[in-house]
């Protein structure tokens, strides 16, 4: 299906609104039926249509159709938060007694769901080094149910042989799930390379704007229904009508975005590397990334996220060039129009940062959509401060 008739067309029914170019925001929590054999239908099977905006809405629809198509799947399900997304994609897939691999350094919330909250509940997890795939054979246990994947993570961005996993995976009956926020769908189709349910904080490329907070889950229509029906209505964690409508504005842009982000972000880590200042680079599709020939294999870009490895001897001097940034923000997250910068020793105890740590020394780096020869010269002065 074409790039441009999914983001401007698909699930877009103008001539039920009158014609509208962007599609409405359908505000509402209820939908009235006609008959009571149209309400017995929607309530012995939600799945169907609108019943109440708790599980359907015409506005999150249209936003499903497109995602799902982006992602290659049969069906999406849009969440409140990309943690709620990873909280129900695991949860579904697990029962007591059960067993995860998962990568070892995942996003925090999924961790979180597996060492704190899921133990508690009788499901254990193995975490490990993604990077070489005997690491997961080795893992499986009789009672494994999921291989969890995140490829690239978001921070030094170490990637997972996917087509290698998954075809493991069902040789062995295990569900596989992977993280696609770095990516997006349109540098990355795990579903092609075998993934049975991918998941991606909306909150960044699809939104683009830093206003909304959303998450997505993306896999068969076999799998989604069963998730639908029970843990997704359970937990309630769907988004709000408006926040769809933003996403909707978020896609429309989505693919020049991305565009504009990675060859600035190439320009400028190419421009990074060769400051006296900077130890080491990590960015997926840069010829010195360890797994540089994974990512041209599984990836068609890398967009604007790297994080950069600073030559300093105490957390001071990292903290001097983090403040001294005049137009990059300091913040979490990424896949707006502004620049921001993450570094690591923000997230340490006082006392925390240990020089020989490479870590510690690292700064997370987001270029959005100014210009390159403008972020440079914000970095030049910020480095000179080390």
């Amino acid at each position: 299906m074409d790039l441009s008739y999914i983001i401007n067309q698909l699930g877009e029914d103008r001539e039920l609104y009158f014609n509208a170019i962007a599609p409405p925001i359908m505000q509402t929590s209820n939908f009235a039926f006609d008959t009571v054999a149209d309400m017995r239908a929607l309530l012995q099977d939600e799945y169907k249509g609108f019943l109440y905006s708790r599980g359907n809405n015409p506005t999150i629809d249209i936003l499903r159709q497109k995602l799902a198509a982006l992602d290659g799947a049969e069906d999406a399900l849009v969440f409140g938060s990309g943690a709620a997304a990873i909280f129900v994609a695991v949860l579904s897939q697990v029962q007591q007694g059960d067993h995860i691999v998962c990568v070892k350094d995942p996003y925090n919330w999924a961790r979180q769901i597996m060492e704190n909250i899921l133990p508690r509940f009788g499901v254990q997890t193995t975490f490990v080094d993604g990077k070489c795939t005997e690491n997961f054979e080795k893992a499986i246990q009789p009672n494994t149910r999921l291989i969890y994947l995140e490829s690239p993570n978001s921070f030094t961005f170490e990637l997972q042989d996917i087509a290698a996993i998954t075809k493991l995976a069902k040789s062995k009956n295990i569900i596989t799930i992977l993280d696609n926020s770095y990516s997006t769908p349109l540098y990355q189709q795990p579903a092609g390379l075998g993934i049975d349910l991918c998941l991606q904080s909306a909150t960044k490329f699809i939104s683009g704007h830093s206003d909304t907070v959303a998450g997505v889950l993306t896999g068969s229509r076999e799998l989604l229904r069963k998730i639908f029906v029970s843990e997704f209505l359970s937990v309630g964690s769907v988004i709000a009508p408006f926040s769809a409508w933003l996403l909707l504005r978020g896609l429309r842009t989505m693919e020049i975005r991305l565009k504009r982000s990675q060859e600035s972000a190439q320009d400028i880590c190419q421009w990074l590397k060769k400051q006296p200042q900077v130890e080491k680079v990590c960015y997926p599709l840069d010829p010195d990334f360890p797994q540089y020939e994974l990512a041209q294999r599984q990836m068609k870009g890398a967009a604007g996220l790297f994080t950069i490895q600073l030559k300093a001897n105490s957390a001071a001097q990292v903290e001097r060039f983090c403040d001294a940034l005049q137009h990059f923000l300091m913040a979490v997250s990424w896949g707006g129009h502004e620049s921001l910068i993450f570094p690591a020793c923000a997230a340490l105890p006082e006392g925390g940062f240990q020089v020989e740590e490479p870590k510690h020394r690292m700064v997370r780096i987001y270029i959005g959509l100014e210009e390159p020869a403008f972020l440079k010269a914000d970095l030049a002065q910020a480095l000179a401060q080390i």
